[in-house]
């Protein structure tokens, strides 16, 4: 990928996340919420945020 730059940053983006619109939320969200949940989870502890 692209590394991007501004004055004083550089940065590299290697993740592509997408959020369903309202009216979809609940057909996508009560299906798969516990994986959804887990996989950010787990995004976070690697990136330490």
């Amino acid at each position: 990928m692209d590394k991007n730059s501004l004055a004083h940053t550089t940065w590299e983006c290697k993740y592509h996340i997408v959020f369903a619109p309202k009216f979809r939320r609940k057909i996508i969200y009560q299906k798969i919420r516990a994986d959804i949940a887990h996989i950010l989870s787990e995004l976070c502890k690697r990136k330490g945020v």
